[in-house]
């Protein structure tokens, strides 16, 4: 952030080239009043390029490098749907885990999301919303950072481009594969921009007002990014005030206070959303896996991702923990032009801070120990020291390099403002470079699979004469993280219409006695015996036992009727199973096969 704080106050770094005055008399080019609109359409164009084939088929098409988490944001929008349209709970939902629901403060519900596009949902469908902020969620990140650039330095290619890489760096792509989540990330802007302000007078109440609730909006769409937000800034403001002592001391106080302002009107306003995410119903603690599990490759830094222009799948998969994950990906050619970058704005004590803050994160998302080429060196790295701190022990911690991602758009900005003052032939060679290495890490469209159509015992309403209003649907394979997907797609695309059990999601793994963190549902022996059949098509030799878990399962869920997924895995075996536990052959009902366990789930839970 160059100047980030040299552009609020008006002053140039001391030492600094003198910027380019304009020529009197000359009225600006006509073509900068379509600079910004012009921004904002390429953004677009290119979200939608990026995204193209789901568009064509929002409903019948799932994202094919993580189709699993595309599920989840569309149960998320339908969520946000039956909030507006039906009354349901904002923080709480019973459509799925039924009988226990789900804590949607304690998932990453976007509730701030959701419940805008709820009219779209309503009327087009979950998929249509999907799509819909995952590729507003790319092109308004970019024009956020744009606007912010656009105050920061004086020519608009390099605000353009600095957005460009915000919105569309390869971390942003990759995460395109259903993280609506991460991909909306255009509130961080203007987060900055208030933070940055707090220094100028008269800012304390305005601006902290202003930032308290920029920070509410975000808690609703990612507390996450708020977090790396968060971090960042105080590495930033620190390695600032380390280098400009005299000028802080002038500011500080009432800086302090319009953060003090800020936290207390966003405390005030989250006090209870908060609580309800770590005490309500469905609340955990912990995550169900280790801080080092999900760590930066050292070699991904100058590596392609999967969805860039020079990227390969093979060579990427080598050194990345998923496709929905590759966070750094800069290729050779940026990292080059990052040194080139960082040199040409050294005098400024901002940009230093800036390279500082993103170096910190960076280190940060390599784990506790350096991994290479997808091996474990046992090197030490900074972040042992702090991987059991709490908050910092709940994220993933190859997404700090999230953070370094965006900061190397800024980066772009600054530098390619800066170029301006520089030689005719340092202008053109900076700019051969900036090219040679930005063409290669842009988009190519997101690849996506077809996905089975709701069968017509969903979409003529058939379902209906089973379930009533405290009955679920048993989808088999039952909802899980990585199985199950067609379930919790029948729900999320029937409007959340009827509950289902089970499911990917966050909640405890086995209360009351066990609140850590799990994606799965807590054990249940039906569950387990039915997973089984899946993953092995063996048939079980079956007993009394079983049967008696089934009822006491059906039960449990208030199962009305039990449904197998056509073209499921092992299929037939599932189906003999079925048939042998409740005691009763299916009916083929609207495409479908149907079990009514109606009289059978009249036990009492289990």
């Amino acid at each position: 952030m160059h100047a980030v704080t040299e552009a609020v106050d008006g002053r140039a770094e001391p030492g600094a080239p003198e910027p380019a005055a304009p020529v009197p008399g000359v009225p600006p080019r006509r073509w900068w009043r379509l600079a910004g609109p012009g921004a904002l359409l390429s953004y677009l164009a290119l979200a939608v390029l990026v995204l193209l084939q789901l568009w064509r088929d929002p409903d019948g098409r799932v994202l094919a490098s993580n189709d699993d988490d595309h599920g989840v944001f569309l149960f998320m929008v339908a969520h946000g749907e039956r909030v507006v349209f039906h009354g349901a709970d904002l923080m709480f939902s019973d459509r799925l885990n039924a009988p226990s629901g789900v804590n949607m403060m304690a998932n990453t519900s976007v509730l701030a999301l959701s419940v805008p596009v709820a009219p779209i949902t309503h009327l087009l469908g979950a998929g249509v919303s999907v799509v819909l902020l995952l590729t507003l969620g790319l092109a308004g990140t970019a024009a956020a950072w744009y606007w912010l650039f656009t105050r920061l330095v004086r020519g608009r290619l390099a605000a353009w481009l600095g957005g460009l890489w915000c919105g569309f760096a390869p971390a942003m792509v990759s995460h395109a594969n259903g993280h609506v989540n991460f991909v909306c990330q255009f509130v961080v802007p203007f987060i900055v921009w208030q933070v940055l302000r707090l220094r100028e007078p008269g800012r304390v109440w305005r601006g902290g007002a202003a930032l308290g609730l920029l920070v509410v909006v975000q808690v609703f769409i990612n507390e996450e990014t708020l977090l790396f937000t968060a971090l960042t800034l105080g590495v930033f403001v620190l390695a600032y005030a380390v280098q400009r002592r005299r000028e802080v001391a002038q500011v500080w106080r009432r800086f302090v206070a319009g953060l003090g302002v800020a936290a207390g009107l966003a405390g005030a306003l989250l006090a209870y959303p908060l609580w309800f995410q770590f005490s309500g119903p469905g609340s955990y603690h912990g995550q169900p896996f280790p801080a080092d599990q999900y760590v930066t490759d050292l070699l991904s830094l100058g590596a392609y991702a999967r969805q860039s222009l020079a990227g390969n799948a093979t060579a990427a998969r080598a050194v990345s923990v998923s496709a929905t994950e590759e966070n750094t990906f800069f290729g050779v050619p940026m990292l080059i032009m990052l040194g080139v970058m960082v040199a040409m704005l050294w005098r400024s004590a901002a940009a230093r801070a800036t390279a500082l803050a993103g170096a910190v994160l960076l280190v940060m998302s390599l784990g506790p120990r350096l991994r290479v080429a997808g091996h474990d060196t046992g090197i030490p790295m900074p972040f042992g020291l702090v991987k059991h701190v709490p908050i910092l022990d709940l994220v993933s911690v190859t997404r700090f390099a999230m953070v370094t991602a965006t900061l190397v758009g800024v980066l772009i900005a600054l530098a390619g403002d800066r170029i301006s003052d520089f030689p005719h032939r340092r202008r053109v060679a900076f700019w051969a470079g900036l090219a040679v290495a930005l063409v290669p890490v842009l988009p190519k469209p997101l690849p996506i699979v077809g996905a089975d159509p709701l069968p017509p015992f969903l979409t003529e309403g058939t379902w209906r004469q089973y379930v009533g209003a405290d009955r679920t649907v048993v989808p088999v394979p039952l909802p899980e993280v990585t199985t199950g997907r067609a379930g919790m797609r029948w729900a999320a695309l029937s409007g959340l219409e009827f509950a289902v059990p089970r499911g990917y999601f966050m909640g405890p793994a086995n209360p009351p006695g066990d609140q850590t963190g799990s994606w799965h549902a807590p054990r249940r022996a039906t569950a387990e015996l039915l997973v089984r059949v899946r993953e092995h098509g063996i048939p079980p030799v079956l007993s009394e036992a079983d049967r008696r878990a089934a009822l006491a399962d059906l039960g449990y869920w208030r199962a009305g009727v039990v449904v197998l997924v056509p073209g499921s895995r092992n299929g037939d075996v599932l189906a003999a199973t079925l048939t042998e536990l409740l005691g009763r052959s299916p009916q083929l009902i609207g495409g479908v096969q149907v079990w009514d366990v109606r009289d059978l789930a009249a036990a009492p839970p289990g």
